[in-house]
């Protein structure tokens, strides 16, 4: 395992930064093209690690880069929609903390070089986030006359099961780091 190789999913994390303000800046006045640049950052956290894995090109550049860049990415649209009026300071404040928090053992225990891969639970709480993201910003536009149900309301529950997930793989990602410290 290298350490710092610029290769096809270094490019691809270095990208989902890259689009954040793209994003931020464009969320608010055109939704649906802040939704749309939202949908293809999130798509380069999949894409990334599947080459990486597929293609041996894992790096201990790339084990760190990819959740700072997931954590900036999900980070900054939390604080657009708190800004949007459409998510609760307090759940914001929830989750990004657990996100550092989360980071930070990882990061420090890949400076003792211990790898603390990614667990089920982490994986899903992304996938709802990303999913309550998505719902959130569409909200008002004509993407909601395409769906039988709210927006708002769908971005609310799968918020809540992001919300609970966070707890609970933040603290299994707690006891993982403990026992392997």
């Amino acid at each position: 395992m290298s350490t710092l190789k610029i290769n096809l999913p270094t490019v691809l994390t270095l990208s989902r930064i890259f689009l954040i303000p793209f994003f931020v800046f464009s969320v608010s006045r055109y939704p649906v093209l802040g939704a749309a640049v939202f949908a293809i950052a999130a798509t380069t956290d999949f894409l990334d690690g599947y080459f990486a894995r597929r293609s041996g090109q894992v790096t201990k550049f790339g084990i760190i880069l990819d959740p700072i860049a997931d954590k900036f990415l999900v980070i900054s649209a939390l604080i657009v929609l708190v800004d949007m009026d459409r998510l609760s300071v307090g759940i914001a404040i929830v989750l990004i903390v657990r996100e550092f928090l989360v980071t930070g053992l990882r990061v420090v225990a890949l400076s003792k070089d211990i790898v603390i891969p990614a667990e089920m639970g982490g994986k899903l709480k992304t996938g709802a986030q990303i999913t309550a993201i998505l719902c959130l910003v569409l909200v008002g536009t004509f993407f909601e006359s395409l769906f039988p149900f709210d927006l708002y309301d769908a971005g609310h529950v799968f918020i809540w099961v992001a919300l609970v997930l966070s707890i609970i793989s933040g603290i299994k990602y707690t006891n993982s780091f403990w026992k392997r410290i």
